[in-house]
């Protein structure tokens, strides 16, 4: 057994001399004796102990467990307390002092070093773990207080990216504005040279054919800056769903008579309309966004002279609509990507396109609670399904 540092606190100098002598015998070192609390702490201000051996009742002011109360507070000693009372309300009284152990009178040297051992260990495991304890809070202490910095760190850069943000959809809403009114003018004008073109004029074929290149250049130019102003609304949190009464024959005549004006590749479409309402209330401009893009990306990537086929049926309050192509197709691995911004797969080849009208559907049909489904296959053509609530 390791050699300990004692004091012994015994008012009986027998008792006390007895066990001053088992002690030494197992090459322990008594720092002192005590007959009351008052001298023990007198000796432990002195010197330094590695336990206390405390009998509970002691001549003096201070008993045995007052004086242990005090050595908890002060030098924090592991103290095994020696008494020859067992006595429910002496126990009551010594277990409110977290004592290392307590040992009946009269004792077994054995057990008594015993009693000491277990007593050191406890106390150095209970340390041990207070000293981790005190680590972990320390840590925590530590790592609560980056996570806080971090936090203020990543605020401010989500605000200044908010800003920013904010600053670009500005931007973009007052540039494409700014296009629109003398891309309208251009228009008018290549109208116009068509219009005098039809007169005899020297150079009417070539007129008709620069206006009509001009004309195509700026729907197609206004098209993509429809796109940037929608997805600038978007980005700003300015799109909103603003349903109202609407004439559905009138709508559908509107969007095809549009989008066939714009067919160049000599695609023809064909007309499914199933038993349709008079009217219903949604919103017109998102529903003619999500029907105009499907047909025009449609038609843009068809085969020469080739067929769309565009369905539209009222079910149980949704308007269903399906616009089905016989052209390029979609490969099968870049399917995930179709309703992302910008992207265009990989064979499109010539055909033009900014990538940003399947997206601008998607985001529609968020914005009216719809959905929308498809079905490619490359060399065969491609189908988009929509469903969408109405009244």
């Amino acid at each position: 057994m390791f050699s300990l540092k004692i004091l012994i606190v015994e008012d009986d100098s027998v008792s006390a001399l007895l066990l001053q002598r088992a002690l030494e015998k197992n090459n322990h070192e008594i720092i002192g004796i005590a007959d009351t609390g008052e001298k023990a702490l007198d000796i432990l201000e002195e010197q330094q102990s590695d336990i206390v051996m405390m009998d509970i009742n002691l001549a003096g002011d201070l008993d045995g467990i007052k004086t242990t109360e005090i050595i908890n507070e002060k030098y924090d000693i592991p103290v095994v307390y020696l008494s020859a009372s067992s006595d429910a309300e002496t126990l009551n009284k010594v277990v409110g002092t977290n004592p290392s152990a307590y040992v009946i009178k009269p004792f077994n040297i054995r057990e008594l070093n015993m009693v000491i051992e277990l007593a050191i260990f406890k106390d150095r495991k209970e340390k041990e773990l207070q000293k981790l304890n005190n680590e972990l809070e320390e840590k925590v202490r530590i790592r609560t207080a980056e996570l806080y910095e971090a936090n203020k760190e990543l605020t401010k850069a989500l605000e200044k990216e908010r800003e920013i943000n904010e600053l670009k959809s500005r931007i973009v809403l007052n540039v494409s504005h700014g296009f629109k009114t003398p891309l309208t003018s251009i228009l008018s004008s290549a109208q116009l040279l068509q219009m005098y073109a039809e007169k005899d004029h020297p150079f009417k074929q070539k007129i008709t054919k620069h206006a009509f290149k001009i004309e195509n250049a700026v729907r197609t130019l206004n098209n993509l800056l429809t796109s940037v102003l929608f997805f600038g609304k978007a980005d700003a949190n300015q799109m909103e769903f603003k349903p109202k009464k609407m004439f559905l024959g009138a709508f559908v005549k509107e969007l095809l008579d549009t989008v066939k004006a714009g067919v160049e590749n000599g695609v023809k479409i064909t007309t499914n309309l199933g038993k349709l309402p008079k009217t219903i209330t949604s919103d017109s401009e998102l529903l003619y966004q999500v029907f105009e893009n499907l047909l025009s990306n449609a038609i843009k990537y068809s085969k020469e002279d080739g067929d769309v086929i565009f369905s539209l049926d009222f079910e149980e309050g949704f308007l269903k609509g399906k616009v089905e192509d016989f052209g390029i197709g979609i490969p099968k691995s870049e399917q995930s990507q179709l309703f992302d911004r910008f992207f265009r797969a990989k064979n499109v080849g010539i055909v033009e396109g900014s990538g940003l009208g399947l997206s601008i559907v998607k985001k529609c049909l968020e914005v009216m609670d719809g959905d929308i489904t498809f079905t490619s296959e490359v060399g065969k053509g491609t189908t988009f399904v929509v469903s969408i609530p109405v009244k």
